[in-house]
């Protein structure tokens, strides 16, 4: 193993974003991948948005704002609904090969954390949920910053916390824009392409690209 302390994001790479509106796919409709992929991307949004004017928000506010959003956006889908896809949220699958891999990096003896900018009631109710709590070490939470990533203060959190040089850190996440914010505060990088999505930053490579974190262990 060539790192000693693994960082993982949370939503899109440990538990699955989709996984609310999947849950209650009956009753949305036929519209509802369009209305999960609006409701995701606008939550992002208002999370860059929010850090740049220096007017913060919690993850949970945003999550129901873009929400709401996503409901103005498809009137398809019953705004009746909202309540119930809230709740799923709080409780969001994890993807099948995720207890596996973080099992298996703990018994090779690394320290594992969650840094998302999730609050700290989403973080904890999602690892419950997921029976995760038993192998993370720590979960950082943007929310004492005030700022959401990818400002370099959010990083920082672990190396400060753990006492780490950033290159000592090996950072996994579903997302090309923070696995571009963690390559340049110096973390060792892994981008988990579950989509196969084209490269959007070029100037700030990933060390490894996998389909998934099962791939984590075999290059660990």
């Amino acid at each position: 193993m060539t790192h000693t302390a693994y960082v993982f994001d949370a939503y899109g790479t440990l538990f699955d974003v989709h996984s609310a509106v999947r849950r209650h796919a009956a009753e949305i409709g036929p519209d509802g991948q369009l209305f999960s992929t609006i409701w995701r991307a606008k939550q992002l949004e208002y999370s860059w948005v929010r850090t740049l004017m220096g007017a913060y928000q919690d993850f949970w506010q945003l999550t129901e704002q873009s929400l709401d959003f996503a409901f103005a956006s498809v009137p398809s889908v019953d705004p009746a609904l909202r309540e119930k896809l809230l709740d799923a949220y709080w409780h969001l699958d994890c993807y099948p090969e995720v207890p596996a891999v973080l099992k298996a990096l703990k018994s090779d003896g690394a320290r594992i954390a969650i840094l998302s900018n999730g609050s700290p009631a989403m973080l904890a109710s999602a690892v419950k949920s997921a029976a995760l709590d038993r192998v993370i070490d720590d979960v950082f939470s943007v929310d004492g910053l005030k700022k959401f990533k990818t400002h370099p203060s959010v990083y920082d959190l672990v190396t400060t916390e753990w006492r780490l040089y950033p290159a000592t850190v090996s950072f996994q996440s579903s997302n090309r824009w923070d696995v571009a914010g963690a390559g340049r505060f110096g973390f060792r990088t892994v981008w988990i392409n579950r989509h196969s999505q084209p490269d959007e930053y070029r100037d700030f490579p990933p060390a490894l690209v996998l389909p998934s974190l099962a791939g984590l262990i075999a290059s660990a």
